[in-house]
């Protein structure tokens, strides 16, 4: 019997001949396993075989089974999409653990060339036929709703994150297929591929507004109360796992299950409010930044300090972020207007990463490529900044006066607003009264005003994001925080009536919301310490 690797339906006879391969294929897998195994434990030291080579190549194949997976989802139980959701998660994830097991690459191609002739059997070709391209396979988020542009830097190749896992090397492939079929279309021009599949997939057949049914809370907690809670943020890939900082010098991790809810480690060593974290991409580390002129390095699960970095100025730090493809530099802003890279492996600045702007750095956004850095301050400028993947060097590219004198506190970019067509975008929350959404219209981070909703915003520091799970037949959402006490869904492409959802249950201004890897779940934060985790009302026939 073959195993979940194989076809998951009975082909017809003309594909006796291609079952036949199959089952070759995967036994000749399974002696290769064997062998491995004994490699690795010692058994047959001269046997040859490289663990991290063979799983390399592994990351780049499995990437490929998945994404002939997603092309041909929709043709799956067409009358039960929720069916087509489980599937693709749980192929996923078979995918990413069989990745781990250092199979031969060689073989795993066969496997995959045959599944893609079986499949092609049951359900007929595909009328957008792409080539698979398995270039080098670079760190990203490893689920469906974060599958970026990821364009080939030959530099960029031999960067090191931290602590870097194989199956984070995941959709440099797909996006590579994304724009070959972009490429042969005019701007603008819808483009079918495999990532809006797997969207229509992951959304079934809800609308819009079904999609961002956000209203039940699922828990409050309120460790940090009479203390604004700023930032929080979801772990990367994770349902569960959500981290904040406060303005009472602490940080907390809170884990959502197994239930009940509570606070998993509490970080505590900073001397000054606690401005702005980030999780690396394996989850294992946090960097904070702190009005006491620190950045702090953490170890999640015990919540040891790992290391802590002065600002030579002595100055109050105010925002941070990770390089996304090298996880041992991160990017600080200050509030003597400067913006520095750091490594935080040695805790030294990286010669010529270092920048000034106008005034008060508040937020930092990379592109998915970690190409171009974007950054705001107090002054109400954005400027763009182009990162050398092999030194950590900053070139200062442009300058856009949002509005002068208007603190930029919120940047986050995004390099597909929806599953349609490329659109590279940012999303800026100001305070001028209103979340704005920029495209990014060349190579340099060169802004262009697309859209803009109206929020109350005018002094506090709120933050928004984009959806990460996209109905990409009626749009596409973003949400933020507002003064008012509300969070708000807004519909990037209505021209009228944009919201499509409001939350009320804070005390105060909203300061920050997350969502988790799935969108199951939302949370947000308000300036009187509340965390909200408000949960998706599922439809009964949902998993």
């Amino acid at each position: 019997m073959l195993n979940v690797n194989a076809v998951n339906h009975h082909p017809d006879s003309r594909s006796s001949t291609s079952v036949t391969g199959l089952v070759t294929v995967c036994h000749v897998i399974r002696q290769k396993k064997q062998r491995w195994r004994k490699a690795k434990e010692g058994i047959c030291p001269g046997s040859g075989f490289l663990f991290t080579q063979s799983a390399c190549g592994m990351a780049a194949v499995w990437q490929q089974v998945l994404a002939v997976d997603a092309r041909y989802n929709a043709y799956r139980t067409p009358t039960f999409p929720q069916f087509r959701t489980q599937y693709i998660r749980r192929r996923s994830q078979l995918l990413r653990e069989n990745a781990k097991c250092g199979f031969e690459p060689g073989l795993r191609r066969q496997y995959l060339k045959l599944r893609s002739q079986l499949l092609a059997l049951r359900y007929g070709p595909l009328s957008e036929q792409s080539s698979f391209r398995a270039s080098s396979v670079r760190s990203s988020r490893t689920t469906l709703d974060r599958m970026e542009d990821f364009e080939e830097d030959p530099r960029a190749q031999g960067a090191r994150g931290h602590r870097r896992s194989v199956s984070r090397g995941s959709y440099q492939l797909q996006a590579q297929m994304n724009r070959a079929v972009y490429d042969e279309r005019p701007p603008g021009s819808l483009v079918p591929t495999s990532v809006a599949e797997a969207s229509r997939a992951m959304a079934g057949d809800t609308t819009l507004s079904e999609n961002y049914a956000f209203a039940g809370m699922h828990h409050i907690f309120d460790q940090h109360v009479d203390s604004a809670v700023p930032r929080l943020q979801f772990a990367n890939d994770d349902k569960h796992l959500l981290a904040c900082c406060s303005l009472d010098g602490t940080l907390s991790i809170m884990t959502l299950s197994p239930p009940p809810p509570s606070v998993k480690v509490t970080l505590k060593g900073h001397g000054g409010p606690v401005t702005d974290f980030a999780w690396s991409l394996s989850n294992d580390i946090i960097v904070s930044t702190s009005l006491d002129g620190t950045l702090r390095i953490w170890n999640t699960e015990d919540g040891r300090c790992i290391r802590e970095v002065r600002d030579p100025e002595s100055s109050e730090l105010l925002c941070c972020t990770f390089q996304p493809m090298n996880n041992n530099l991160t990017v600080v802003g200050n509030s003597k207007h400067h913006l520095q890279v750091v490594n935080i492996s040695t805790g030294k600045k990286v010669k010529g990463g270092s920048s000034k702007l106008t005034g008060r750095v508040l937020s930092l956004s990379f592109d998915a490529p970690g190409k171009i850095l974007w950054a705001g301050d107090d002054r109400g400028s954005i400027f763009s900044f182009l990162f050398d993947m092999a030194t950590g060097k900053l070139t200062k590219a442009k300058r856009l006066v949002v509005s002068e004198g208007s603190s930029i506190c919120s940047i986050s970019a995004r390099s597909w607003i929806s599953r349609e067509a490329r659109d590279p975008s940012l999303l800026v929350n100001a305070c001028v009264n209103k979340l704005l959404l920029y495209r990014v219209v060349d190579n340099e981070g060169t802004l262009q005003l697309k859209r803009s909703f109206p929020i109350q915003h005018g002094s506090q520091l709120v933050h928004s994001i984009f959806c990460p799970l996209m109905s990409f037949r009626q749009g596409a959402c973003v949400v933020t925080g507002s003064e008012d006490g509300c969070v708000y869904f807004f519909d990037v492409e209505r021209n009228t009536k944009a919201i499509v959802n409001k939350l009320q249950g804070h005390g105060g201004p909203v300061l920050d919301v997350s969502f988790n890897c799935d969108e199951s779940l939302l949370a947000s934060a308000d300036s009187t310490g509340m965390v909200i985790i408000w949960r998706r009302e599922q439809k009964k026939n949902e998993h």
